[in-house]
């Protein structure tokens, strides 16, 4: 395991103090429990042939996957040669980082192309192939994120600068945009009403106002928000939408 460093008030060369607060990523990684968690379900809730209902499933799990590739992606690129750089001894627990995308990477290769021969006929062996392959990127992904809570965020917060953190999400962001042609047209309201949700209701007033500029608390008030709540019913057409634990 890591040792975890104490956080440092002393500055990098830009002046900048050391120390960041990673709660956006425990965030995000408890948004990807849940999605992958839930997808082979609302896979397998679709009956043999109902192709206009695999077919919204199906969108929401190419955004599931491209979700998954951005963010492994955004790690690789921003985190891990600061990361090594800053902490030598975290080095071996980046290479299980590494290692541990590229199995999660493998798997979403082989799965990725099940969803369009589904989505063309709805019929029930590609339904339950795709379904079985995504809880194998469950599994995988489950275990990963586990040890990356454990053994790479205490550092990371450690030992770096909140807007070399925020480079990250900076990242993820542009990516998303790049790549909408390939999502729901409700990308961002999806992304942010997920984000929301991992907030205790009592407490996402403040969080809103905290973590959201201001044009974008109106344009969640005004828009985002009702586009969110219809992407869930259509989802869970039962009305019945599980918390994120």
């Amino acid at each position: 395991m890591v040792t975890r460093l104490p956080s440092s008030s002393e500055p990098r060369p830009d002046g900048e103090a050391v120390g960041c607060d990673t709660t956006d990523l425990i965030q995000v990684h408890r948004i990807f429990r849940w999605l992958y968690r839930e997808l082979p379900g609302r896979i397998r809730s679709v009956d043999d042939g109902d192709v206009g209902r695999a077919a919204i499933i199906a969108d929401y799990a190419s955004m599931d996957f491209s979700a998954l590739h951005l963010h492994h992606e955004t790690e690789d690129l921003v985190l891990w040669d600061r990361l090594v750089d800053r902490s030598p001894g975290c080095a071996p627990h980046v290479e299980l980082m590494k290692a541990q995308h590229a199995e999660v990477a493998a798997e979403l290769a082989e799965v990725e192309p099940l969803v369009d021969p589904w989505r063309a006929n709805a019929d029930a062996a590609s339904r339950d192939r795709l379904a079985t392959g995504v809880e194998r990127i469950r599994d995988t992904l489950i275990v990963h994120l586990g040890r990356e809570e454990e053994e790479i965020v205490p550092v990371a917060g450690a030992v770096l600068t909140q807007s070399e953190w925020d480079e990250m999400g900076e990242h993820a962001r542009t990516g998303i945009q790049q790549s909408k042609r390939n999502m729901p047209r409700d990308v961002m309201a999806i992304q942010l009403g997920l984000m929301v949700a991992t907030v205790p209701p009592d407490e996402r007033p403040e969080w809103i106002k905290e973590n959201l500029p201001a044009p974008i608390r109106v344009l969640y008030a005004l828009l985002l928000k009702r586009r969110y709540e219809r992407a869930m019913r259509e989802l869970y057409p039962d009305g019945v939408v599980p918390a994120i634990p």
